[in-house]
C-alpha cells in the first residue's frame, strides 16, 4: 500500500519505520518540505530496499492510507483543507488533544474526541483512531521489553479498521479493534494519563500500554 504521512516529527519517524518494515511505500508531507526530505532520507537509509520520499501537498490523492501525524488541532485543520482529496480514503488520526500549556486537561469538549472532530471535518473520509497510545521511541523499535506493541484501533468503518489492522500487523505490531470511533474518547483520555505519569513513574517515554491475556 501507499501510505502518506502528514508531519515529519518523531511520531512520523516511528510510524514510518513500521510502515517500511511492513514493505509499504511511504510518502511524507510537511509544510516545511526540507523536513520531509530529511526524514525520508533517514528512513530510507535505515531500511534495505525502502521506498520513502517527500511529496507536495497535492500528492495525497495517490495514497491508500493517510496518517495525520500531527498534534491537535493541526491534524483536524490539515484534514479539513484536504477534504476533497481524502474522500473515500482511510485516514488515521494519532493525536491526543492535551492542553500542553498546563498538561492538566484535554481540550476537546466532553462527549467527543479529536478523532470525531476530524471525522466531522472530512465526512467523506473513513477515519480511524490508531497509534495514539504508542510513543515514538517504542514505535521505532517495534516493541517494549521484548513484547510487540499493542495498537488500539477504533472506527465506524469495518473495512477501514481491517486495512489499518493489516498495516499494523505488517509492521510487527499487534492490532486490537476496540470498537466504534467514539471509543477514541477513552483512548485519548487513557493516553493522557499514560503521558502524565511518565515523570512520576520514571518511564522516560519508553513505556507502552498492553492488554494481557
Amino acid at each position: 500500500m501507499i501510505v502518506t504521512i502528514a508531519g515529519a516529527g518523531n511520531m512520523a519517524r516511528g510510524i514510518g519505520t513500521r510502515m517500511l518494515a511492513g514493505g509499504h511505500t511511504l510518502r511524507l508531507y510537511d509544510r516545511t518540505r526540507a523536513k520531509a526530505e530529511e526524514l525520508a532520507t533517514a528512513l530510507s537509509q535505515g531500511a534495505s530496499g525502502a521506498d520513502a520520499a517527500a511529496v507536495d501537498e497535492g500528492a495525497v490523492g495517490d495514497a491508500d492510507v493517510v496518517v495525520l501525524a500531527l498534534p491537535h488541532p493541526a491534524g483536524r485543520d490539515v484534514a479539513s483543507g484536504w477534504a476533497g482529496a481524502l474522500a473515500g480514503k482511510v485516514v488515521i488520526d494519532i493525536s491526543n488533544p492535551v492542553d500542553f500549556s498546563t498538561f492538566d486537561s484535554l481540550v476537546v469538549a466532553p462527549g467527543t474526541s479529536a478523532a470525531e472532530e476530524i471525522a466531522a471535518a472530512v465526512p467523506d473520509a473513513r477515519v480511524v483512531k490508531a497509534f495514539n497510545t504508542t510513543f515514538a521511541g517504542p514505535l521505532a523499535a517495534g516493541e517494549v521489553a521484548g513484547r510487540p506493541l499493542d495498537v488500539f484501533v477504533a472506527g465506524d468503518d469495518e473495512g477501514a479498521k481491517e486495512t489499518v489492522s493489516a498495516l499494523v500487523a505488517s509492521g510487527g505490531l499487534r492490532p486490537l479493534d476496540v470498537g466504534p470511533l467514539r471509543r477514541a474518547r477513552e483512548l485519548e483520555g487513557f493516553q493522557f494519563l499514560h503521558m502524565a505519569a511518565q515523570d512520576r513513574l520514571g518511564l522516560n517515554w519508553s513505556s507502552g500500554i498492553a492488554i494481557l491475556p
